[in-house]
C-alpha cells in the first residue's frame, strides 16, 4: 500500500483523473491476456506527456518503488502483471500519431497509438505496415516494441524490430533519452534502439516510436490448404519454404480451432479436416499469380487434400478472420488455458508436430496449436483447471516438455510472446549463463533500483 502522501504527488503530476485508486479499477489493472496470473496494484497513473511520464519515473525511483509499464494488456506471458503491486503505468492516453511521411516512408507515434488505428491511418496513403500480431484490434504500439511482436506477415517481412529506427525512451531516473532517428541507415555506436525493443518494459518507458513504412502491395491472393494429417501440413510448409518463393502469410490451424470457429461464426469451414494452412501471396500482379501457382502446385505435391482460392477479397477476409479469432476460440475453452509460444527452425516443423502428439499421448492431455506456420512458430495450448492442483502441475510439467522439445530442435522459448513470468523458470535452460548475467548487468545499469518491471525475464536471485 502506497503512503497516502505518494498518491497526493501523483495526482499533483498526473492529475486527480489520471490516477486510479479504487478496488474495482485497480482490479482491471491486474491481469493480462494469460489466464494464470494476476496481482493488484496500489495505483494505476495514465499519463499524457512524456514529462510526466519522466516525473512519475523520478518520484518511484526516489522512494524504490515498483512500476510496471502497460499498455493494452492484451499481451499472454504475464510481462505486464504488477506481480510487486506498486504503479501500473499505463501508456493508453499516449495516444497521437504524430507524423507520416510519405515520401521519406515513416510514421511517428506515440506508445498508446492501436496498431489497427495506424493501419486505417496507413492505408488512407497506401502505406503498410508490416508487423501484425493477431491483437492488432487492441494491441498498442508500445507494446509491440517492448515484446517485439511478430504476427502473419514476419514471414515475408519480418518482426518489430525490422521496422524500428527511432525511440523516445524514459528511463528508471526519469530521463528521457531519444535514440537512433528517421534514416533508414544509422550507424552511429551501439544498436541501443534494439536493446530496448523485446526488453519487456525492465529497461525503461517507451514515449514515442519511430518506425519504417512500405507502400501497399497492389496485389494480393489468399489460399486455403486442407489437410488430413498435421505432420503433412507442416511439411509442406518447409517445401514451400524450401522452393524459393516467399508468400507474404503462411498460417497453421488445427481441427480444434476450425470446428470452434464454425460453432461460434458458421463460414463453411472444412470441419472434418485435420489441418489447414492459410497462405497469401501479394506484389504485383504478375509475381502474385506466378507465386500462386507455384505454391498450389506444391501444396498438392506435398499432400493437401484441397487447395481453395479465395474468389474474392471478401472471401480472403473471411478466411483470416477465422484466424484472427483462433486464441478467442482457444481462450474460451477451459477454465485456464496455458497458451504458449515456441519456435523451432522451418525445417523441423513436421518433426516437431509429430513431438506434440507423442507428449500428447504420454500425458494424457489434448495439446491443441495454431501459429505463424511459415516461420515455425507455433502456439500450442493445454487445457486445464488451475483450481485442481495436481491436474495443473501435471499441465505445466507437459508443457515443459513441450518446451524442451522445442529447444531440442534447435528452436527458443520464445517466437513472439516474450518471457514475462511464464517462461522464466526455463530460461537457464535456454540461453547462455554468461548471457543470462550481461542482461542482469545492463539492466543494473539502466534501473540500479530495480524499480522498472521487477521479477520479470529472469528468476530472481535466492528465490
Amino acid at each position: 500500500m502506497l503512503e497516502t502522501k505518494l498518491v497526493s504527488q501523483l495526482k499533483k503530476i498526473i492529475g486527480k483523473e489520471g490516477v486510479l485508486t479504487a478496488k474495482e479499477d485497480l482490479n482491471a489493472y491486474s491481469y493480462d491476456g494469460t489466464t494464470t496470473w494476476a496481482h493488484m496494484p496500489d495505483v494505476v497513473v495514465l499519463p499524457t506527456t512524456t514529462e510526466q511520464v519522466s516525473q512519475v519515473l523520478k518520484l518511484a525511483n526516489e522512494n524504490k518503488i515498483p512500476v510496471t509499464p502497460r499498455g493494452a494488456g492484451t499481451n499472454v506471458s504475464g510481462g505486464s502483471i504488477p506481480i510487486k503491486g506498486g504503479i501500473v503505468l499505463c501508456t493508453t492516453k499516449l495516444n497521437k500519431i504524430l507524423d507520416i511521411n510519405k515520401t521519406n516512408l515513416t510514421a511517428t507515434v506515440e506508445p498508446g497509438v492501436v496498431l489497427q488505428n495506424l493501419n486505417m491511418a496507413l492505408a488512407k496513403q497506401s502505406l503498410f505496415y508490416p508487423p501484425d500480431p493477431q491483437s492488432f484490434l487492441g494491441c498498442t504500439m508500445g507494446g509491440t516494441v517492448a515484446e517485439n511482436a511478430g504476427g502473419p506477415y514476419c514471414v515475408k517481412y519480418g518482426v518489430t524490430k525490422q521496422y524500428l529506427l527511432g525511440l523516445e525512451v524514459v528511463l528508471a531516473n526519469g530521463y528521457i533519452m531519444k535514440l537512433g532517428g528517421v534514416t533508414v541507415k544509422n550507424r552511429t555506436g551501439y544498436e541501443l534502439v534494439m536493446l530496448f525493443t523485446g526488453s519487456e518494459g525492465t529497461l525503461g518507458v517507451i514515449t514515442k516510436i519511430t518506425v519504417r513504412l512500405l507502400p501497399m502491395p497492389p496485389a494480393s491472393k489468399t489460399m486455403m490448404a486442407v489437410f488430413d494429417d498435421m505432420a503433412v501440413g507442416g511439411q509442406a510448409v518447409s517445401d514451400i519454404m524450401a522452393s524459393g518463393v516467399v508468400p507474404a502469410k503462411v498460417e497453421f490451424v488445427d481441427n480444434f480451432v476450425i470446428r470452434r470457429i464454425e460453432e461460434m461464426t458458421p463460414m463453411g469451414l472444412p470441419v472434418e479436416a485435420n489441418a489447414l494452412l492459410l497462405l497469401q501471396a501479394d506484389g504485383s500482379s504478375a509475381a502474385v499469380e506466378a507465386d500462386s501457382e507455384q505454391i498450389i502446385d506444391i501444396l498438392k505435391k506435398s499432400g493437401a487434400k484441397e487447395v481453395k482460392v479465395a474468389k474474392d477479397a471478401n472471401e480472403a477476409a473471411m478466411y483470416w478472420k477465422m484466424r484472427s479469432g483462433g486464441f478467442a476460440a482457444v481462450f474460451g475453452a477451459a477454465h485456464t488455458v496455458m497458451a504458449e509460444d515456441v519456435a523451432v527452425p522451418r525445417d523441423k516443423l513436421a518433426e516437431f508436430i509429430h513431438k506434440l502428439g507423442e507428449i500428447s499421448k504420454k500425458s494424457g492431455f489434448f495439446i491443441q496449436f495454431l501459429g505463424h506456420a511459415g516461420d515455425g512458430n507455433l502456439h500450442p495450448s493445454i487445457f486445464t483447471d488451475m483450481r485442481n492442483e495436481e491436474e495443473f502441475a501435471r499441465a505445466q510439467k507437459t508443457m515443459a516438455e513441450i518446451f524442451r522439445a522445442a529447444m531440442e530442435l534447435g528452436g527458443v522459448l520464445s517466437g513472439e510472446h516474450g518471457i514475462g513470468l511464464e517462461k522464466q523458470r526455463f530460461l537457464k535452460e535456454a540461453m547462455d549463463p554468461v548471457a543470462i548475467d550481461i542482461m542482469r548487468k545492463i539492466k543494473g545499469i539502466v534501473d540500479p533500483n530495480n524499480i522498472l518491471n521487477p521479477g520479470k525475464i529472469w528468476e530472481e536471485e535466492g528465490v
